[in-house]
């Protein structure tokens, strides 16, 4: 079997974008695994249409348009009647999983976690409720987005883990064959914590493109950089900790530095913060995310909440920039950081920059950084020998292989799998009978 072609059909929850997002990036990698060993892949994805995706065509895979709520999924894919079926994120497992059981049973069924999305919200809950306590303290109203956010703190680490949104992620987990992980630290969350059995996980690490230019050095390199799709909720966090506390100490030390911040989608309300008297620039859509990245002198992330592999910063260790970074950005890349340690601020040769806590934190470490070459090139270096390190931690079989293994029989991987057949069982099928309910309802109409 393992020679066979097997037909792969990925049902993404948006288009790939690899431009905008690690996740985008870990999508086509993804899709570029399944067809280096010689399989064919469809992908599918009830999303609308983006300017910034992949084309697909172009790698030879075929893609098409889906609908929520519709039974002629049922029928498409069981024309396909693929070997395996990834899903992209527990969203869209619950919305095709019951229906890929239904018209394909033998067939794998894969979820692509992205991140643990139940650890980010926990973890942006609790900043968000100290955040708002603050405010109430001072009397300032919670909706303001231009009154003080608290420095990066550690309300992070008080996260909830048990949470509703975290018994729907890990239903999703258990229900699927193999799930993939991008972070040994939520590897550890899962099986420790929430007690999901190891056969059922598989570490595929977030993979990054070879670099297409020579790298600028020290001095060709000027300025400070941050990237990230601003429709992602820590990245918008962490623009507005630079704008209100973090650039403005950064610029006291560093007063003719700028700071420039890309990233796909910027919203009316990040483009008027753009601001050029003060170094304060909101540039958007990087069509190279490399080249603007290889050609600042370090990359800072003010991350107080979120989850998985921080694509931006393993980008910024390969191309040998030293990044400013919380905790939660090194979090799964430093071999100190697991599930229960998380790195404290330091300038130690653990990590390729500096690990921050404060504002203070950014603006001491930016000088250091930035003015001293010495400094400079110990951190790029480090960083790059923690980029490998991260990049070269796989598992012994690929993907690939597993899936082919556990082709052979199915039914044989699934049978000592207790928890995902007590939650097939009928009584559970929230997801399913809820789908079957709106189409019904839809048809009616």
């Amino acid at each position: 079997m393992s020679n066979d072609i097997m037909q792969v059909v990925v049902i993404g929850y948006v288009w790939p974008e690899p431009n905008s997002s690690a996740a985008g990036q870990n999508m086509l990698a993804l899709i570029n695994h399944f067809l280096r060993h010689g399989h064919q892949v469809t992908f599918m994805t009830a999303a609308t249409d983006s300017p910034h995706k992949i084309d697909l065509e172009s790698l030879n895979v075929k893609s098409e348009a889906i609908a929520l709520n519709c039974s002629s999924f049922n029928e498409r894919i069981a024309q396909l009647s693929p070997n395996v079926v990834i899903f992209d994120r527990y969203m869209t497992e619950e919305q095709f999983s019951w229906r890929v059981k239904d018209a394909c049973p033998c067939a794998i069924r894969i979820l692509n976690t992205e991140d643990v999305h139940s650890l980010r919200q926990a973890r942006h809950d609790a900043v968000k409720a100290q955040d708002n306590a603050l405010r109430a303290s001072k009397g300032i109203a919670t909706s303001s987005l231009n009154t003080p956010i608290l420095p990066i703190a550690n309300a992070a680490k008080n996260a909830d883990y048990n949470t509703a949104l975290a018994q729907r992620e890990i239903a999703s987990i258990l229900r699927s064959d193999i799930t993939l992980v991008i972070s040994r630290t939520e590897y550890a969350l899962l099986t420790d914590h929430y007690q999901v059995p190891a056969q059922q996980l598989y570490y595929h690490p977030l993979s990054v493109a070879p670099l297409k230019k020579k790298l600028p050095s020290f001095e060709q390199r000027n300025d400070i950089v941050t990237i990230g799709n601003f429709r992602h909720a820590p990245n918008w966090d962490a623009v507005l900790q630079l704008k209100q506390t973090i650039w403005p100490a950064i610029r006291k030390v560093l007063p003719n530095a700028n700071l420039h911040i890309y990233g796909a989608y910027p919203p009316k309300k990040a483009t008027q913060l753009h601001n050029p008297k003060s170094g304060f620039y909101i540039d958007g859509w990087a069509e190279d995310a490399e080249e603007v990245i290889a050609n600042a002198r370090l990359l800072i992330a003010p991350l107080r909440f979120g989850a998985g592999i921080k694509g931006k910063i393993l980008e910024a260790m390969h191309c040998e920039t030293p990044t400013l970074t919380t905790w939660v950005g090194a979090e799964g890349i430093s071999a100190l950081n697991n599930a229960n340690e998380n790195l404290e601020a330091t300038s130690s040769p653990v990590w390729g920059g500096t690990i921050c806590e404060t504002a203070e934190d950014f603006a001491v470490n930016a000088a250091r950084l930035y003015n001293n070459q010495s400094e400079w090139a110990l951190a790029s270096q480090t960083g790059l020998n923690l980029f490998h390190d991260y990049e070269n931690d796989k598992e012994v079989e690929t993907l690939a292989e597993l899936t082919a293994s556990i082709a052979k029989d199915v039914n044989s991987h699934r049978s000592s799998l207790f928890l995902q057949g007590l939650l097939w069982h009928q009584t559970l099928n929230a997801s399913k009978y809820m789908s079957q309910w709106i189409e019904a309802k839809n048809q009616n109409l």
